[in-house]
Order: structure tokens, then C-alpha cells, then sequence
């Protein structure tokens, strides 16, 4: 029975119906290997694709150790038997290194149907050892620290001459000696359709209808924004001569900005001074320097009479040199982007809750549903404390660093939805990040990245398109 395979690159369209039966992968029955730890493991396979459609080099994708030149098989489960038509391979980097898929109706017995036979003129690649290993494996934690700037991502898509009934399983080998460079796998899907699997990044219509943004051009790298309470002040942080400082600038008459002037009483410490949370009482300013598990946060309170006080936090510690904070007006919750033992693998969100003595208690991780094994970071909570702004690299996107909106679900903190991505009119191929909710205005301010460039951009959002 003759079979057919078509690899198409993520800059084709690909087309959906909503009669198609789909199911991602619920399960790992065996592998051959992978790297281990959270991020690049074998479960990142599981689900729908966290990459696609753009494709490319992710954390949160299986990147087996032979991933360079060597054979690797994974077989997978799905949740429910269901009759298939066609089994998708989602591969983040240099696609086209499947050579058979099997399926199956037990788990036990596997049938082939599907196979890449190349001849004898298809060439070998073999890495140089040593060095190309250390070049794509080479980590520092959970992170791998240089990556090569090779992706060629694409979609394998299976079609069988005919439908095979109960299908609860799906064997995949691949060949990464076909081509050059790393390889990732993203997702594993079946559908019943012949009709290309579709991969969507999760995102509203309602976004699509918004204006376009407009940049606010201070001439200066800017890294992070908000306003003050009144929304009369502008407070933005920005690198110079190696040292982050606090600028302040005026909105006048006409709704300019004044040109910025830095602050010397917000830029005291050596080398981080940014403002992460304002409001009529107090702010919150991130950059002391502080030692783990000393319960310093390296963030404080500033009164609206400018007295200070350190936020501590029991038995706190971060990875990084810095962190991302917000918090509810009331001060009894705080939320944070940092990086521990316990993330679900790059930077999380962590709440914490204020006790009598105006201390905060342990970190908690807000679970999988809004942490990816990517990194989360630059939050802000909304006024109704249900509501989360925040940027991600891990989830499908449009590009790098977007920005997301998820609710929170009950009153653990642990129980969000899955995240919406605020659309392309916000996001771009670049770092979007550092997002600030003006409910007043109802005007988002945020951080745009465009070819190594950052800019202050800022979008009118009607409340009815943020608040649930």
C-alpha cells in the first residue's frame, strides 16, 4: 500500500476544518534519549505544539542527545482510540529527518505506514565530536547558552492511502544525519482529515481590531515602563555607562511627554534601579543587592513620604541578577518572575502571600497552566487582581518574547487560564515584553524590541477587550 509524505515550511498557509478530529500526544510509551532536566526533555513533546507556527529553537521542544547526526525513535500514546488519516511530525529545527511511522491499535503491535528510503547519492553529516557537542549542548543550568543560527523548521505530514480505525499509538524514527545542525521536535498529532493539521497560536479576534500602536521616541534604550497612579508620570529605566537608571518625564497639556530627567534619589544602588509597581501610597523599586536565602528580596517599598523598607521573603533565592515583581494594592500578594529549583524550567511566576509581621511567606509556583518549561517574566496584575499581563517565551507566538493575558481561575492562585497572546498588531519577531495596563486611559504601554532596538510603544485596548 503506497503512502505519501509532504514537508511544508511554516511560511505556507495551512488550512483547518472544524469537522477534524485532531489529538495531540497524552503520553510517552518509550524514547531512545533525550538531555533530561525540564527544559529540552522528552515530555516537551507532549500536547500541541509550543513553537509553531514560527518554528525554531526552544526550550520547550524534545531535543534528543543524538540530535546532531545519530537515529533516535519515540513512541507515543494518545488519549483516546481514534481513526487516523494522517500523522504530523512538528520539527522545530532543519525538518526532514523522519524516516519510517508506525501506528498502532494495541500499544503492543506496530504496522509501518509510512517510510523514507533515500539513495545511495543523499549525503551523511557527522558532527566533529568535542567540539560541535559543546557547541549545541553546552548548558549553564537549564539553559543552553549558544545555539546555532540554523532552524529550517517544518512540518512532515503523513497521509495514509487509507484510514486506519483505533489507533492508539504512533512509533516515529528519525535519521538527524540527514541534515546538518540541531534538530527538535515539537508536537506529534493524528487527525482523521487528510487536511494539514493546523498549528494556531492562541490568540482573540478582538485584538485583530485594534488600532495600530504608536512609538513614544525618548531617544533612549528603554527596559521597562509605568505610570504613577494619576497617570500624570512616567517612570522608565534605561543602561548607561553599565548601570540601569530611573527616568521620570511629565505629561503635558497636549498628552506629550516632557523630555525625560533621571531621578538620583531611585538611582542609589550600583548597578539595578528600575520601578516595578506605583500607586498613591507607595512603590515598589527593584535592583539592592541581596543574598540568597537571607530573605531579602532585593526589592523595597518607598512610602509617599520616601522612607524605605526591604522586602523579605522567606527563604528567598533567584538564579538571575534580577527579578520581575507585582503586587495587589493591599500589598497581601506578591506576584514574581524569577528563576528557582522549582520552575517548571526557565524564568516562572511565583505568589506569595504578606503575613501579620509584614513579612512574605514562601514562594509558590503558579503552575503549568500559565508557566512554561520557557521563561515568563515582566508581569502585571490588573485591578481586579484576577486579571495577569505578562510576556512569555513559551508559547506558540510571533516571535520571541510576546505578551499574554491569562485569569486567574480561584482563589489559590494556582489556577489560571491558558493564556491568550494579545495579537500581532502588539507583537512582532522580536522581544515584546514589559507590559503596563493604564485602566484609566485604557492605553497599554509597552517594551517593543525592533532589530536590537527597543522602543516605548503604546496601544489604546478598550477595558471590555482585557477584563473577563
Amino acid at each position: 500500500m503506497k503512502k505519501y509524505i509532504y514537508l511544508f515550511s511554516i511560511f505556507f498557509s495551512l488550512y483547518f476544518a472544524n469537522a477534524q478530529q485532531v489529538q495531540w500526544a497524552s503520553k510517552v510509551i518509550k524514547f531512545t534519549s533525550d538531555l533530561g532536566g525540564k527544559q529540552f526533555g522528552i515530555k516537551r513533546i507532549l500536547g500541541k505544539p509550543d513553537v509553531f507556527p514560527q518554528g525554531g529553537y526552544s526550550g520547550n521542544a524534545w531535543t534528543p542527545k543524538n540530535a546532531l547526526d545519530g537515529r533516535e525513535i519515540i513512541i507515543v500514546g494518545y488519549e483516546k482510540p481514534q481513526t487516523v488519516k494522517q500523522v504530523a511530525v512538528f520539527e522545530n529545527l532543519n525538518a526532514g529527518c523522519v524516516t519510517r511511522i508506525f501506528i498502532s491499535t494495541d500499544g503492543e503491535k506496530f504496522d509501518a505506514v509510512w517510510s523514507r528510503k533515500p539513495d545511495y547519492k543523499t549525503p551523511r553529516y557527522k558532527t566533529t565530536l568535542i567540539t560541535d557537542r559543546s557547541y549545541y549542548f553546552k548548558r549553564k543550568r537549564r539553559k543552553v547558552e549558544e545555539i546555532p543560527d540554523v532552524f529550517n523548521p517544518g512540518i512532515e505530514y503523513a497521509i495514509l492511502d487509507n484510514a486506519v480505525s483505533n489507533v492508539v499509538a504512533v512509533k516515529v524514527e528519525f535519521s538527524f544525519a540527514l541534515l546538518p545542525g540541531q534538530k527538535q521536535i515539537d508536537a506529534i498529532g493524528i487527525s482523521d482529515s487528510e487536511i494539514s493539521i493546523d498549528a494556531k497560536i492562541n490568540t482573540s479576534a478582538v485584538f485583530d481590531t485594534l488600532p495600530n500602536p504608536e512609538a513614544i521616541n525618548f531617544d533612549k534604550e528603554i527596559f521597562n515602563c509605568l505610570l504613577s497612579n494619576d497617570g500624570q508620570q512616567l517612570y522608565f529605566t534605561v543602561t548607561e555607562n553599565d548601570k540601569d537608571a530611573v527616568y521620570l518625564c511629565q505629561k503635558e497639556a497636549n498628552n506629550k511627554w516632557s523630555t525625560p530627567i533621571a531621578q538620583a534619589v531611585l538611582n542609589d544602588n550600583e548597578r539595578y534601579n528600575y520601578i516595578e509597581y506605583s500607586n498613591a501610597d507607595f512603590m515598589i523599586k527593584g535592583g539592592i543587592p541581596y543574598t540568597i536565602n537571607s530573605g531579602v528580596s532585593g526589592f523595597e517599598f518607598i512610602d509617599k513620604n520616601g522612607t524605605k523598607e526591604p522586602i523579605k521573603i522567606t527563604a528567598f533565592s533567584n538564579y538571575e541578577d534580577t527579578a520581575d515583581l507585582t503586587i495587589t494594592a493591599d500589598k497581601k500578594q506578591l506576584i514574581l518572575a524569577i528563576n528557582t529549583d522549582f520552575t517548571q524550567g526557565g524564568t516562572d511566576l511565583y505568589f506569595t502571600t504578606r503575613k501579620e509581621d509584614g513579612t512574605y511567606g514562601l514562594l509558590q509556583n503558579m503552575g503549568k497552566s500559565i508557566n512554561s518549561a520557557n521563561d515568563e517574566s515582566t508581569p502585571q496584575l490588573l485591578s481586579d487582581t484576577k486579571t495577569l499581563l505578562f510576556s512569555s517565551t513559551g508559547y506558540s507566538s510571533f516571535g520571541d518574547h510576546d505578551i499574554y493575558i491569562a485569569y486567574r481561575l480561584d482563589d489559590t492562585w494556582k489556577n489560571w487560564s491558558e493564556p491568550v497572546n494579545l495579537g500581532a498588531k502588539i507583537n512582532g519577531a522580536e522581544f515584546d515584553g514589559s507590559p503596563y495596563y493604564d485602566e484609566k486611559s485604557e492605553i497599554l504601554y509597552y517594551i517593543k524590541s525592533i532589530e536590537g532596538k527597543t522602543f516605548l510603544n503604546w496601544i489604546k485596548i478598550p477595558k471590555a477587550s482585557i477584563f473577563k
